[in-house]
């Protein structure tokens, strides 16, 4: 006997009395009529109705439930009660499952415990753990406390059960609540997220989450149900069947998400990071370092620094890893350039293969035919160049702000020469990057009624430009040759007009997007250079330049903040780190403005700092809140 997703009982046969809508989730295991019955579930999130048969007509009959639970008019439903959801019971072990299962050979999402890297210095030698016998099936071992897992021949992973851990005892009481609080969209909901967010952020596998959501929400880790739902809630408009109802309380889903996410971390698996990763994207987000900083050690316990391809695990799991392993690299490396901190992913431990076709389970098949939905080829292409450009942002931080950097460049005996030897290479590899990005991701790219997130792979390209060329300017002086001042500012300026045109030039389809988290952040920076570049002028025609520049971007931000909440915290930000210089310039009279590249100073800094008091600290220190 079965539960259906109302409730109903089914006869012996596997049948209920809503059959007829494509709501059961139960049945005899393999038998024909429970693969139709779920595979709306598997299907990619809709399509045009023209035209559709068997499972996929399935699909849009469930879609169409949530409307038919409406009191008819027009207004919110009640929400469901503890026993309109589902409470059938959780799985206990995947591997025990009966049919076809994508989870079965899991290594880092099992659904019972979870597996921790047993490192080289470990206490656990390699030689040691190689001479236990492991089964062929799963390469398991028994050991005192849990199992040992030998995936390669060097890589071994500790299994430890879920219910020895903290707080486990009200995972299921948690998951539960997450989706009463979404009752009846979740199912909607998970569509939006597919739909609009996965594709340009492929960090889930989308058969993995949906045949897990087809059997129960149960399944799932507590913070990753939730932070999907927050995401997806961003674009709760773009739903026709959502659109026109009260969404659902986000401040109680968000106090879950981060509440049970520290509760999961101390049995870690990929749903871990993922449920962060995702969390970090919401643009109101102000844990980003604290959080980042968590997350790389988590993924470390998880072996995402490894190269995982020669692994004994699924094809699946390999290509889900290293999507995530270089997701959660971006994620590093921004937030270091956001928060002025060193990175915490470095070269030498990072063995993570580069992301190539197979690794990314969806085509332009199982793209979304609805209006407002992301092209699949074009995220896919758009993750792996915002990779490659964010190895140049690397470099960028390695090569000219890490300490050593500055150790090395400050003995130099031409500071500027030193710096422009260190970025000319960098520069040659971004510019070459830019010439060659696929046509499918310039910012002209775009199809009617379809949304582009391109936008903050442009952005980020001029982020990185721009953190280049600020350590150029800060490097020169009143000792520095004329002539090189003269190239090194003509660069930086050319540089800054073409990152606020860039700005000019976006449009409803790139702005109602996905944008990844950096982009407030990204925005205010052109801000703040237009700001450096203002305060060290040469001239007292280019301090005019630069204050209109400011001036002029400083307004089109404010005034263009309401048509996506990430533009109004960016103004806030760059409101905090230049608001106070412009008032000041606007004081007093500019003529008496002096200029830090014609006043001789003991320190090159001391001028930068005492005609710009904070540059630096008002931008990394300003809360993610406008």
């Amino acid at each position: 006997m079965h539960l259906c997703r109302r409730g109903s009982p089914a006869t012996e046969t596997g049948e209920s009395s809503c059959h007829q809508f494509g709501h059961c989730f139960g049945g005899p295991p393999n038998s024909a009529k429970t693969i139709v019955r779920l595979s709306h579930l598997y299907q990619s999130p809709p399509i045009p109705r023209e035209g559709l048969l068997g499972p996929a007509a399935l699909y849009h009959q469930a879609k169409s439930r949530d409307n038919r639970d409406s009191d008819g008019n027009g207004h919110a439903p009640r929400r469901q009660s503890a026993e309109s959801i589902r409470t059938g019971p959780v799985i206990d072990d995947y591997a025990n499952l009966q049919g076809d299962s994508l989870l079965k050979r899991t290594l880092g999402l099992q659904n019972h415990r979870y597996a921790k890297y047993i490192g080289p210095t470990d206490e656990h030698d390699f030689a040691l753990l190689d001479l236990r016998l492991y089964d062929d099936l799963r390469g398991e071992s028994p050991a005192d406390r849990g199992s040992f897992r030998k995936v390669g021949p060097n890589e071994f992973f500790h299994q430890y059960a879920d219910a020895d851990s903290p707080n486990h005892a009200r995972e299921v009481e948690e998951l539960d609540n997450i989706e009463r609080i979404v009752a009846p969209h979740g199912e909607a909901l998970i569509r939006l997220y597919f739909r609009i967010v996965h594709p340009s952020f492929p960090i889930l596998h989308k058969k993995v989450y949906l045949e897990k959501y087809g059997r129960t929400h149960r399944e799932f880790s507590p913070p990753l149900l939730a932070a999907v739902y927050l995401l997806a809630l961003n674009w709760w408009s773009y739903s026709s069947e959502l659109a026109k109802l009260p969404k659902p309380d986000v401040v109680e889903l968000e106090d879950i998400a981060y509440r049970t996410l520290q509760d999961v971390s101390h049995r870690a698996k990929l749903s871990t990071v993922q449920a962060g990763l995702l969390l970090l994207q919401r643009p109101g987000s102000n844990q980003a370092w604290q959080l980042t900083s968590q997350l790389v050690a988590i993924g470390q316990d998880l072996g995402l620094h490894l190269d995982c391809s020669n692994w004994r695990i699924p094809t699946w799991e390999k290509g889900l890893r290293k999507r995530l392993a270089w997701a959660l690299f971006l994620q590093d490396a921004w937030s270091a350039l956001i928060y002025g901190r060193p990175p915490h992913i470095c070269s030498s431990n990072w063995a993570v293969q580069p992301v190539i076709s197979s690794d990314f389970p969806e085509s332009a098949a199982d793209e979304d035919g609805e209006e407002g939905s992301t092209e699949v080829e074009k995220g896919r292409t758009l993750f792996s160049a915002m990779i490659t450009l964010t190895k140049m942002l690397s470099e960028v931080l390695e090569g000219l702000y890490s300490l050593r950097a500055e150790m090395e460049v400050k003995s130099a005996y031409d500071t500027t020469k030193a710096i422009l030897e260190r970025a000319k290479p960098i520069q040659l590899k971004l510019r070459s990057w830019y010439a060659e990005m696929p046509e499918a991701l310039r910012m002209d790219a775009t199809r009617v009624g379809k949304l582009s997130s391109v936008g903050y792979l442009h952005l980020a390209y001029f982020a990185t430009e721009i953190t280049l060329h600020r350590r150029i300017l800060r490097s020169l002086s009143h000792n520095t040759d004329p002539y090189m001042i003269q190239i090194c500012r003509s660069a930086a300026k050319a540089r800054l007009i073409s990152a606020m045109d860039f700005f000019n030039r976006l449009k409803p389809e790139h702005l109602q997007s996905f944008w990844y988290f950096a982009s407030k952040f990204n925005f205010a920076l052109i801000g703040t250079f237009a700001g450096l570049c203002f305060v060290t002028s040469v001239s007292q025609e280019e301090a005019e330049f630069y204050q209109r520049r400011l001036q002029e971007y400083r307004w089109t931000l404010r005034v263009s903040n309401k048509s996506a909440e990430f533009l109004e915290i960016a103004s806030g930000i760059l409101e905090s780190a230049v608001g106070s210089l412009l008032k000041a310039a606007d004081s007093i009279d500019s003529r008496r403005l002096s200029f830090p590249m014609l006043q001789p100073q003991p320190e090159d800094d001391i001028a930068m700092d005492s005609f710009f008091p904070g540059t630096d600290d008002a931008f990394y220190d300003t809360p993610m809140e406008a």
